[in-house]
């Protein structure tokens, strides 16, 4: 296995603790290929994961969203197969789980099953605090001197 090195990185960069947990998630080689899916982008700050359940009801699916994970997890049921006798069987039905790394911002809106496809809808919801804001800088532009607030002055009087 190629080990890579993050130094550099991480030297200019903050906040980015979990960097290792995400890259060993991506290169795990997720070599299932079922189910199928899409992700879309349907505008700047929404977006969609089609996922092709095929032969699945509704309470064979389950979403679960933890730690910034969307799991995804389909339990075939045995029960409506029994007296069925199958020539061939191309439709697959099988359990899987299907887990997605979201970002801190992208939260899940809702999910909609129909036709054999299972939609997840997403938004990425920047809270407040971490849209970018203006900071003023302080001093007087004439001798370079902090500008005090009255009562800020007051305070270091009086002490």
């Amino acid at each position: 296995m190629r080990t890579l090195d993050f130094a550099p990185l991480l030297r200019s960069s903050i906040g980015f603790e979990n960097l290792n947990r995400l890259v060993d998630f991506a290169t795990r080689g997720d070599s299932e290929a079922y189910p199928p899916y899409n992700i879309e982008k349907l505008s700047e700050d929404v977006y969609r994961i089609s996922m092709a359940v095929a032969g699945f009801s509704r309470d064979e699916l389950e979403l679960v969203v933890q730690d910034n994970v969307l799991v995804i997890v389909g339990k075939a049921g045995k029960g409506e197969e029994s007296g069925r006798q199958f020539l061939h069987r191309g439709i697959a039905k099988r359990a899987f789980e299907r887990r997605f790394q979201l970002a801190d911002t992208i939260k899940v809106t809702g999910a909609d099953y129909r036709d054999g496809l299972l939609d997840v809808e997403l938004k990425r919801e920047v809270p407040e605090h971490k849209k970018p804001r203006r900071i003023e800088i302080g001093g007087d532009a004439a001798t370079g001197a902090p500008i005090l607030d009255a009562s800020v002055s007051e305070v270091r009087e009086a002490a």
